[in-house]
């Protein structure tokens, strides 16, 4: 028989639902991802670090949880929120529920939790701070709780903390890692790329050592300011190598040319945003997962030019620099979970790595 458990939400709302996963308690920034497949791949996504991850789709549990479709080496959510748990998983991928998974990882979970009343909420009033808890402590004491602020220094938490090689016969890619999903260096080492796998905060001289082809920012969790050191990496190294940023990535890399970001209202997340690329004006299904965005205004007066936006908001989705091989989504071209409409921009990018190395060849025989 499950225990009773409770989200406490910090403008006081309750739910009540039933635990699943680990019985502890839990405080997360509260969000909602729209995505009606690609549970376990959310579970396991570096960016949810610290956050207490909301599905609106009913049902989640369906089809277990496979070796195969992990996008981390664990998953470093604070917390899962569902409106049904299915407990008996059936697929012949399956190799454990969502609960053992939990379980294993001491994460919460709550069930039979009205998740369309809670999206709602979210979207009204924005991102809330909640707390999942199958403890008798009151309302009260569990808001004072979560007047203490929450989780920094995610990105820390989830990068690699040494240098490491993903070896190929391809061109060298420095893949700086925030918080990567394994999409991303499938998507490199599909295209037979000798990656190099960095720390967040590797720096500009480190990077020239390896002599790379062209760098990779990745994605990765919380406020893009809150990482200082990558912003002058990336200022220090623009214009040596082709650069390719995602999410996280393509705020570090507006940070960096001097435009600026700003905190959404309850952010993108899922596996079915449009998104118009300006150049074409085709539109394309994006997975997305962030809850900051760079300011269309503050890009006015960089070297930088807005090359996507989104059609939910018009909000800034990608970005193009006028003078140097650099370019960014903010969406995941990876897509996992998710469409496969944007994976031309790894083949753009290596486009891009393809002239360098062309050029620095032809350079070093004419000296």
């Amino acid at each position: 028989m499950a225990k009773q458990a409770r989200l406490v939400l910090e403008d006081g709302t309750v739910f009540i639902g039933k635990s699943f996963g680990a019985e502890e308690e839990s405080l997360g920034e509260v969000v909602f991802n729209t995505g009606i497949t690609g549970y376990q791949e959310v579970l396991s996504d570096p960016s949810y670090c610290g956050q207490i991850v909301t599905m609106t789709y009913p049902m989640i549990g369906n089809y277990g949880v496979s070796r195969d479709d992990f996008e981390s080496m664990r998953p470093f959510l604070h917390g899962f929120v569902v409106r049904e748990h299915c407990e008996v998983p059936n697929n012949w991928r399956n190799e454990q529920t969502i609960d053992a998974m939990l379980k294993e990882y001491g994460i919460p979970g709550i069930a039979e939790v009205d998740t369309r009343k809670l999206t709602r909420i979210i979207r009204q009033h924005g991102t809330l701070k909640g707390v999942i808890t199958t403890s008798g402590e009151s309302v009260e004491s569990l808001l004072e709780k979560l007047e203490a602020p929450l989780m920094e220094g995610q990105v820390s938490r989830v990068s690699t903390k040494n240098l490491f090689p993903v070896p190929g016969r391809g061109p060298r890619i420095v893949l700086v890692d925030f918080g990567a999903k394994y999409g991303i260096l499938r998507e490199l080492t599909n295209r037979g790329c000798d990656v190099i796998v960095a720390p967040y905060n590797v720096t500009a001289d480190e990077i020239r050592r390896i002599r790379p082809d062209g760098i990779l920012l990745s994605n990765g969790p919380g406020d893009p300011k809150s990482v200082p050191e990558a912003i002058r990496m990336t200022q220090e190294i623009l214009g040596e190598y082709p650069l390719f940023g995602i999410c996280l990535g393509h705020q570090l890399f507006a940070l960096a040319c001097g435009a600026d970001t700003e905190r959404m209202k309850f952010g993108h997340r899922g596996g079915n945003h449009p998104v118009k690329e300006l150049a074409t004006g085709r539109t394309h299904i994006t997975s997305q997962n962030h809850g900051y965005a760079v300011s269309a205004e503050s890009v006015m007066n960089t070297d930088l030019e807005i090359s996507h936006i989104a059609l939910n908001d018009g909000t800034v989705e990608g970005l193009i620099h006028k003078k140097h091989a650099a370019f960014s989504v903010q969406y995941h071209p990876e897509a996992a979970p998710g469409p496969y409409d944007s994976n031309y921009l790894f083949d753009r990018f290596l486009e891009q790595v393809a002239t360098f190395v062309k050029g620095e060849k032809a350079h070093a025989t004419t000296r």
